[in-house]
């Protein structure tokens, strides 16, 4: 029969290698655990991120939609003027005409 068995040496050798490989192996795992905890960290921020970008967009719509009503506000005031401006010309235009005619 065949000496099948390894030396003490071999042995040894052999057992430093597996123990160098599973060293390898649980540094690539914590790396690769960390990465997994950035990743949902990450994740959780963008989350966060998009609901604070839909609250702003509607904020921003509100801001818009009072703007326009305040640019507005201006224009129907500046519309009121005129017309009372106008209105005040032609008064003064019809008095002065009952004024020449003698009314």
């Amino acid at each position: 029969m065949d000496n099948d068995y390894i030396t003490r040496k071999e042995h040894e050798e052999y057992a430093k290698r597996i123990d160098d490989e599973n060293d390898r192996q649980n540094a690539r795992l914590a790396a690769l655990e960390n990465t997994v905890t950035q990743i949902g960290n990450l994740t959780s921020t963008v989350k966060e991120l998009a609901v604070n970008m839909a609250n702003m967009v509607k904020e921003q719509e509100k801001q818009g939609e009072r703007l326009d009503k305040m640019e507005g506000r201006d224009g129907e005031k500046w519309r009121s003027i005129a017309s009372h401006i106008a209105t005040s010309i032609v008064s003064i235009i019809v008095a002065y005409l009952f004024m020449k005619i003698g009314m």
